[in-house]
């Protein structure tokens, strides 16, 4: 998908999501894809744990492209990956747009 492309579809899902969840940001959806991936529902989170919710997100939306492989639940219901690929190195810039075509795709499969 190419840049123009991805920047509509991103958009789309912007629009899509507002009613429910209000305006998002990257960072926001990516936090929302963690709650949703840990199924436990919305909670309080320590800043800590805020930050495992957002990983939990990432390691979700890059296991499709190689760079994460899903090894189970710990105790607590917790997932866990195991690296598979580093990421090469991105610019920031790269970086958000490989975050918003994955999550464009999650949703996308998610349908």
């Amino acid at each position: 998908m190419n840049d123009i492309d991805l920047e509509e579809e991103w958009n789309k899902l912007l629009k899509e999501l507002a009613p429910k969840f209000g305006d998002l940001d990257l960072q926001g959806i990516i936090f929302l894809i963690g709650v949703q991936e840990l199924g436990k529902g919305y909670q309080k989170f320590k800043k800590d744990e805020k930050l495992e919710v957002m990983h939990i997100a990432i390691c979700t939306l890059l296991e499709p492209y190689g760079h994460y492989e899903f090894i189970g639940r710990d105790a607590d219901g917790w997932p866990h990956w195991k690296v598979n690929e580093k990421l090469p190195p991105l610019k920031p810039g790269q970086q958000n747009m490989l975050m918003k075509q994955a999550i464009v795709d999650y949703f996308k499969n998610e349908k």
